[in-house]
């Protein structure tokens, strides 16, 4: 039996990452709030099972529009990327039509409305994908008058968008953005500030439709309303910022992969009774859809900080391994049984491997990744996740100390990075031991030695049930060997050398 506060916090987490999420659709490409939060909330949180928890989880989702949408439009008039003389006419259907579907929903019931919903997630991720820009090649001038057609066109979808808006509270920013875009040939920074603005009040209107429906929105789940309110909207300011200085094809896609993935996740998850034959797909399909959760959020986060601060190529570049190696270390966190963290592992790595080949053909592929040499990235998320899932299998499922395999990938992927890190900035005196690489140096390998202490004694004396000293003792053991083999590990081998070596200095001493 899971305890309750813990049930509480990982649905806290959850909700904090579907927000976070939000928020940077919001800011990127002008999508609603609940394309992300409602499903997530659904299907893995669960105070949003009962008869009522859809139309809960969407009136959440409106409220995090409100300030989200807010925020976002308010960046897009600052850069005067708005045009409310040819979005007026959809901005007064929609505002009209979102209270009639508000209050529809509440007698569409719980099945209808959540169901839509997770279908929803993934027509909008597979448009994205078949279709990630739909601006026209070209746009109408700003602040053009509509025409007799693009007067019919705002009607109808004006009045189709809106009580959609209202029914579910998700598809409404992106599909004004087809319209914009698409139908009346608005460029489309312009559009996504048109839509957020609309989106502003049709959130706000919808809300209280919602909330005087059902006013045990504010009171039975306030602190998710706050928290899902604060997150989406700081989210949103930092994407919408982010969004002046992206390809909006690059938007289009990574969009639409996130969505697809992620409804086809919560589908699954969803009709988990249909499959509950097989406790281990369960499980996988748990762990790995929270994982890409939390990858999404990590991802944001860093391009984001990118794109708004200096940051060094190295320094990026270990941001992007520090993602890497705790990947592993979440879906341990996530899953009840090694085999499901340990299948998750493998499935990520045959997946991303074919897509990261693809996309070597993109011209900023190098820049973004910031690779030494051709396909280096593929090659190392390959052998990581490869590797990972064997240490697991090895610690979890046969010593039955998930532990080492824990210390093991900390005290590698912290001790990397300081060694890169330390080495690149004051590394003077180079090592000449035999094997060992002639380009690192003394100073990274003793920051190496010193991160991977600190990392296999805490990690140790967490999670395992032996006392500081021994803690100290086996990772005073286990540090050495990691610096070592670090060094005489050549091409990125140090992926796969370092943490099984640690892995095995530790379980041997575990069995001492």
């Amino acid at each position: 039996m899971i305890p309750m506060k813990k049930v509480l916090f990982m649905e806290m987490m959850l909700c904090t990452l579907a927000a976070l999420a939000a928020g940077v659709g919001t800011g990127l490409a002008g999508l609603s709030a609940a394309t992300v939060m409602v499903p997530v909330m659904l299907v893995l949180c669960p105070s949003f099972a009962g008869e009522t928890g859809a139309y809960h989880a969407t009136a959440i989702a409106l409220a995090s529009d409100i300030l989200g949408s807010a925020f976002t439009s308010a960046i897009y008039i600052r850069h005067r990327n708005i045009d409310l003389r040819r979005g007026g006419v959809m901005m007064a259907c929609i505002i009209t039509m979102c209270i009639a579907g508000s209050i529809a929903a509440w007698y569409a019931g719980n099945v209808v409305l959540g169901t839509f919903s997770l279908f929803l997630c993934v027509g909008i991720g597979i448009r994205f994908l078949l279709k990630p820009d739909t601006q026209r090649e070209h746009t109408v001038k700003k602040g053009a008058r509509l025409d007799l057609k693009g007067l019919a066109i705002s009607l109808f979808f004006g009045l189709t968008i809106g009580f959609g808006t209202g029914f579910v509270g998700s598809g409404g920013g992106m599909m004004m953005l087809v319209v914009f875009t698409a139908f009346l040939g608005m460029e489309r920074k312009s559009a996504v500030g048109t839509s957020t603005l609309i989106m502003t009040f049709t959130a706000l209107i919808a809300f209280v439709s919602h909330a005087m429906v059902d006013p045990a929105i504010v009171f039975e789940k306030g602190d998710i309303l706050l928290l899902c309110i604060v997150v989406e909207s700081a989210a949103s300011i930092v994407s919408a910022r982010f969004a002046n200085r992206v390809n909006s094809r690059i938007v289009g896609l990574v969009t639409g992969a996130v969505l697809t993935v992620l409804g086809v996740a919560m589908l699954a998850i969803h009709y988990r009774e249909a499959l509950a034959g097989c406790a281990l797909l369960m499980g996988v399909l748990r762990c790995f859809g929270q994982y890409l959760l939390y990858l999404g959020a990590c991802l944001a986060v860093l391009l984001s900080c990118r794109a708004l601060l200096p940051i060094s190529a190295e320094l990026w570049r270990k941001a992007l391994h520090s993602i890497a190696y705790t990947s592993s270390l979440f879906m341990m966190l996530v899953s009840h049984d090694w085999a499901a963290a340990c299948a998750c592992c493998l499935i990520f790595a045959a997946v991303v491997y074919p897509i990261l080949q693809l996309a070597e053909r993109w011209q900023g592929y190098d820049r973004l990744f910031t690779q030494r040499r051709p396909g280096e990235v593929k090659q190392s998320l390959l052998l990581l996740f490869c590797s990972h899932a064997a240490l697991i299998a090895l610690c979890w499922g046969w010593l039955g100390r998930p532990y080492i395999a824990v210390s093991a990938i900390l005290m590698w992927g912290t001790g990397d990075t300081a060694a890169a890190l330390v080495g690149k900035r004051f590394g003077r005196h180079h090592v000449h031991l035999p094997l060992a690489d002639e380009r690192k140096t003394w100073e990274g390998s003793l920051a190496m030695l010193g991160c991977a202490l600190c990392a296999g004694f805490i990690s140790l004396a967490v999670l395992s049930s032996y006392s500081l000293p021994v803690c100290l003792l086996q990772a005073a053991a286990a540090a050495p060997v990691a610096a070592y083999v670090e060094l005489i590990s050549h091409g990125g081998t140090d992926t796969v050398n370092v943490p099984v070596a640690c892995a095995l200095c530790l379980a041997a001493m575990s069995l001492l």
